[in-house]
């Protein structure tokens, strides 16, 4: 099952209801904060605070879907092994990204948040350069169709200060105006840093099932 040039499954059609599920789950998330619903579900801590409802947990879910799909089609990686190697290759870079990048971290030198920022994406970029591309090309258009959607939520919560982790920073840091904080702690992470880690947690998930699928294929097209 390598990959071919020839694509079988259109990415528009493949992502279109998981981003609707997806951006759905969004919208609930924001009315179940604006309503102050239940903390454990509806969490308005910054950054979220692990609450149960939530987008994050869903990039595992459709990682194995796109996988299983794409594999089905034709379309799974040239090696399993490589798909999930060069992954966790992109993890540990993005890793490393966000330790520099950390404002007043351990590792400050002029510049370390751009460099920092270049290492993320360098990071979710792997999977589709080195490893399974087809599917980090169907991640990174999955990540950015749902992102944005998140990114106009968290403008207007920022704008209107609204009680929800969309518009809140990290504790004790205070921002000078409006769009610094966007820019900050919206436009970044979510069109940079949620992208790779959607890209590259998808590709572990999803070259991990393309995997279980090959072994579960390979004894029935041994001849009898």
């Amino acid at each position: 099952m390598a990959e071919n040039s020839g694509s079988k499954i259109s990415i528009p059609q493949l992502i279109f209801i998981p981003a609707v599920i997806t951006t759905a789950v969004t919208l609930l998330r924001l009315i179940g904060e604006l309503q102050h619903w239940p903390t454990v579900l509806f969490s308005r801590e910054g950054g979220g605070g692990f609450a149960i409802i939530g987008i994050t947990w869903l990039v595992f879910v459709f990682g194995i879907y796109f996988a299983y799909r794409l594999t089905n089609a034709g379309e799974g990686p040239s090696s399993a092994g490589r798909a999930i190697g060069f992954a966790v290759l992109g993890l540990v870079v993005t890793i490393g990204g966000i330790v520099i990048s950390i404002p007043g971290g351990k590792i400050n030198f002029p510049g370390s948040q751009a460099v920092g920022l270049v290492l993320i994406a360098l990071g979710g970029l792997l999977p589709i350069i080195a490893g399974w591309s087809r599917l980090g090309w169907v991640l990174l258009a999955y990540g950015y169709a749902v992102r944005i959607p998140v990114l106009i939520v968290m403008y207007f919560s920022i704008r209107g200060n609204w009680d929800t982790h969309y518009s809140k920073g990290p504790p004790g840091v205070e921002f000078p105006d409006f769009w610094t904080k966007f820019i900050t702690i919206a436009v970044l992470p979510q069109m940079i840093g949620w992208i790779a880690f959607t890209i590259i947690m998808g590709s572990i998930f999803g070259g991990i099932t393309a995997a279980i699928m090959r072994r579960r294929i390979a004894p029935a097209e041994q001849p009898a």
